[in-house]
């Protein structure tokens, strides 16, 4: 089998972005003690590497962000390609933000009932690391933040 070649750095942050748009649920690895926890998220909002997803006040995960917020997250498209974004999980507690994002995203709305919902716990995954991968490559190339 023939490996694929890796993308061009001058392309490499538009594939990495497009592969964020391509896959569109991520898996969300977080830290349980000493236990590593992944799950599947829906992003509520996506700004280039950063990624908002909400999540219940009552859930393991909140407990999990609470306690560490180092994350990693790992989209993977129909044809294998990996992004890697691994970073920080920051409460939004700006209401302008929290707001904006609750306008946006009918299913919280139809979820919570109300932006005040004690419930309603939002992060924003702030990248520190970003690697792509394409199917196969078996290595991944580092993708420039800004």
């Amino acid at each position: 089998m023939k490996l694929p070649v890796p993308v061009p750095a001058d392309e490499l942050r538009a594939v990495a972005l497009a592969t964020i748009r391509k896959a569109k649920f991520p898996m969300m690895a977080t830290i349980s003690g000493d236990q590593p926890r992944v799950r599947p998220v829906s992003p509520v909002r996506t700004r280039d590497f950063t990624i908002s997803v909400a999540s219940m006040r009552s859930s393991g995960k909140t407990a999990e962000l609470e306690a560490n917020p180092r994350v990693e997250l790992c989209y993977m498209t129909d044809d294998h390609d990996q992004l890697r974004i691994t970073g920080l999980a920051i409460p939004v507690t700006d209401r302008e933000t929290r707001e904006s994002i609750w306008s946006e995203n009918p299913l919280l709305r139809a979820y919570l009932g109300s932006i005040n919902n004690p419930e309603f716990q939002l992060y924003a995954v702030e990248p520190e690391r970003v690697r792509f991968m394409r199917e196969w490559a078996l290595d991944y190339q580092e993708v420039p933040l800004t």
